[in-house]
């Protein structure tokens, strides 16, 4: 019979597996409910657009609406200009379309439960795929409105990276869309502040402005918000801009952080979840 290992030599095995599992296995529940997954994405774009004349266009139009109006305001009315190659609204609408898909998945992510509850209430279901489907849902309308726009304003050399850039950032969000949706549940009242939450965290974040305009004071904001980090890694791809070695280092550690303890506390509570519903 072998000895088990000292705790300071079993912690990084157990934190290692964790990590794993919190990466695997809700890549392997997508591989094996896909159908499912497709079902309910269906079911989502119908309620979503049922009515309306454009239908499931108004997914790929209102990025464009909203887009529209902070362009109005920024370089219309507030004339903002940027000085170098890359115009202010080129470096604001890469930005800004990233932070739509961020903040879109965030924020349902939140409520996904609730949001689904009548169809696991009364019958079996896989709950571990619910987190997933704001995650694919906002993903294929984005993926597809950031390789159009990278392509009209870039070249169609652009579309690959703005791809890669989308199915990334899918990738890191995975642990965030899992924590967010267990944090839902239990703290309701997380939904009441999330909103400004979001908001607040977009001003900290170089979308309206490039890193070095913010404050001297202030750079350390930059720092612990990993979203900058991967506004300066997507604007660096796409628009040749300055970034570093750090700005994959803290998202990466970020990530492996979260992974495993993100997916062990769904798991634990998970069958929790209609009771508290």
């Amino acid at each position: 019979m072998s000895n088990p290992l000292p705790p300071i030599l079993s912690w990084p095995r157990s934190w290692f597996f964790a990590t794993k599992n919190g990466l695997i296995e809700p890549l392997q529940y997508a591989f094996a409910h896909y159908s499912l997954l497709w079902m309910l994405a269906k079911r989502d774009i119908a309620g979503r657009t049922s009515g309306t004349v454009l239908g499931a266009g108004w997914l790929i139009l209102q990025p464009g609406l909203q887009l529209l109006g902070f362009w109005f305001l920024m370089d219309m009315v507030l004339q903002i200009r940027f000085p170098g190659r890359v115009s202010f609204v080129e470096y604001f609408i890469v930005g800004m379309l990233t932070w739509f898909f961020i903040a879109d998945v965030l924020s349902r992510s939140l409520t996904v439960f609730q949001e689904y509850a009548s169809l696991y209430q009364r019958a079996l279901f896989p709950l571990a795929i619910l987190p997933l489907i704001p995650l694919l849902m906002s993903g294929l309308i984005y993926t597809l409105v950031n390789v159009i726009t990278a392509t009209l304003m870039i070249g169609p050399a652009a579309a690959p990276l703005a791809l890669f850039n989308m199915l990334v950032l899918m990738l890191w969000l995975i642990p965030l869309v899992y924590l967010l949706a267990v944090i839902g549940i239990f703290l309701k009242d997380l939904g009441q502040i999330f909103p400004f939450f979001i908001t607040l965290t977009m001003y900290l974040t170089p979308i309206l402005y490039k890193p070095d305009m913010m404050p001297d004071a202030m750079q350390w904001v930059l720092v612990i918000n990993p979203f900058a980090d991967i506004m300066s890694l997507i604007h660096g791809g796409l628009q040749d801009m300055t970034w570093n070695g750090y700005h994959i280092l803290r998202p990466v550690i970020l990530w492996l952080l979260l992974l495993g303890p993100a997916w062990m506390l769904f798991r634990r509570a998970e069958p929790h979840v209609r009771e508290m519903l």
